[in-house]
């Protein structure tokens, strides 16, 4: 069987930087498994190296969707039940742009598999359990027929870790046990006082957007929000409630457009409100994404 897929890998060089943001999901806990990495660009090209010893499955996803979790976890239970026969690099879609635009990541949750250093797309969004380990059982096929059998379970490092990270700034670190804790109101307060001792704080305006997304989503009905939309569709607050919802659930280009249209029809305060939470939403997904490099420009159309 021949490995599908026509995305250049190589690509992906190693390059330091300095200006990554340190958002709420580039913080996560320590991998549960040594066959769960985390991963950087830069430590990305030895996963390829370790592809043509073992599938390595690359899911790409953001803290702030529930679906990445629920497929996170389904993922991460199948990596320690593999047993070293696969392992699992978790990437921060939001922290890692050019991995995501490498596989041509549309959305999170984005799963792909890398074998022989060749991508074998798996799936988008979320999937019944069972059928994520259909996934995974074909993958294992997939990679016998061509040669990669092996084990990491040896006793030596799986995979590249990532690089360990300086401990936050009191504030940063304030706001991110309180995410863990779930409480965004106290995450809120505190990246507003970082940035009100430094306004220029890149990392505190990013962890702001962010968490003020998951506070304002997180007591929504989605049935209601989206039929008042359809009910309202000149109402300021109703699109802007929709367009969270899409971007929470992974809709990106959904959510830009819905505010992007709204301003192209809206004047005065309203179409002020809009385009200042679309500013806020870019940071959300990441000043260096292509969709957000493209929702700029229908931005720029829009307002002259």
């Amino acid at each position: 069987m021949n490995l599908r897929g026509a995305v250049d890998l190589s690509a992906l060089k190693a390059r330091a930087d300095a200006a990554s943001r340190s958002a709420p999901a580039r913080q996560a806990a320590a991998a549960p498994s040594p066959y769960i990495v985390e991963v950087t660009e830069q430590t990305f090209p030895q996963l390829v190296q370790l592809s043509a010893q073992v599938p390595v499955i690359v899911n790409l996803r953001a803290a702030w969707s529930e679906q990445s979790n629920q497929v996170t976890a389904v993922l991460e239970g199948a990596a320690v039940e593999f047993d070293g026969r696969i392992l699992l690099a978790n990437v921060d879609l939001e922290a890692q742009p050019q991995i995501a635009q490498a596989f041509q990541a549309q959305g999170v949750p984005t799963v792909v598999a890398v074998v022989k250093g060749q991508p074998v797309p798996l799936f988008e969004g979320v999937l019944p359990d069972p059928q994520i380990r259909a996934y995974l059982d074909e993958l294992m096929k997939v990679a016998e027929a061509n040669g990669v059998t092996g084990t990491l379970n040896d006793g030596s490092e799986p995979g590249p870790a990532a690089a360990e990270e300086p401990p936050l700034p009191p504030l940063h670190q304030e706001a991110f046990d309180a995410i863990e804790a779930g409480d965004y109101a106290t995450a809120v307060a505190a990246y507003r006082r970082a940035l009100a001792e430094q306004p220029a704080d890149a990392d505190a305006k990013a962890g702001l957007a962010q968490v003020e997304l998951m506070e304002r989503v997180q007591d929504a009905d989605p049935a209601e929000v989206r039929r008042r939309g359809a009910d309202e569709p000149d109402a300021v607050e109703a699109q802007l409630a929709v367009a969270d919802l899409d971007l929470m659930g992974g809709h990106v280009e959904d959510a830009f457009n819905r505010i992007v249209a709204f301003i192209a029809r809206t004047a005065g305060d309203d179409r002020e409100a809009a385009r200042k939470r679309l500013l806020e939403l870019f940071d959300v997904v990441g000043v260096t994404d292509p969709r957000v490099t493209k929702a700029r420009g229908a931005l720029a159309r829009a307002l002259f």
